[in-house]
């Protein structure tokens, strides 16, 4: 059996992983380019730095893991250039904002798990593998964010 080659490793990887992880890193960061620019990152890893996986399990949560990463240290350099740049900048005025638009307000930690629960189906356990947390933590961040949406969703309407 010939071994696999780059080309088709990318291949079998983005269709299988492809889709949701671009919607994860598009929740996250808010636009198309940038989650573009994430998903690369995560399918240049895969392809050169990634460990053997015995299963196609290990795989996906070995990608997600990836791209929170890859995420939350871009959000915190946008942060810390955006902070330097408006510092005296007036707020932007609040909008009324979609459900899903409503969850990029949320604290990082909350939103990830908000959309890795529900948007991609995972189980708190899996989660927790994820992001290297219990499953108590995990729970306390679903329950902070839902609160938190309920009650700004119901003061925007």
């Amino acid at each position: 059996m010939r071994p696999v080659t780059a080309e088709e490793l990318f291949e079998k990887t983005y269709t299988a992983y492809g889709p949701a992880l671009y919607r994860f890193c598009r929740m996250q960061m808010g636009n198309d380019a940038d989650a573009e620019d994430i998903l690369q990152e995560v399918f240049c890893k895969r392809l050169y730095r990634a460990p053997e996986f015995g299963t196609a399990e290990q795989e996906r949560r070995w990608l997600f893991r990836v791209a929170v990463n890859q995420c939350r240290d871009e959000l915190r350099r946008k942060h810390r250039t955006e902070t330097a740049l408006t510092k005296d900048l007036p707020a932007p005025a609040e909008t009324d904002l979609g459900l899903w638009e409503l969850m990029r307000t949320l604290p990082e930690n909350q939103r990830t798990v908000i959309h890795l629960h529900y948007a991609e189906g995972w189980t708190v356990e899996e989660i927790a593998k994820i992001l290297g947390t219990t499953v108590p933590a995990v729970k306390m961040r679903l329950k902070r964010g839902r609160e938190a949406l309920r009650r700004e969703w119901g003061a925007d309407r």
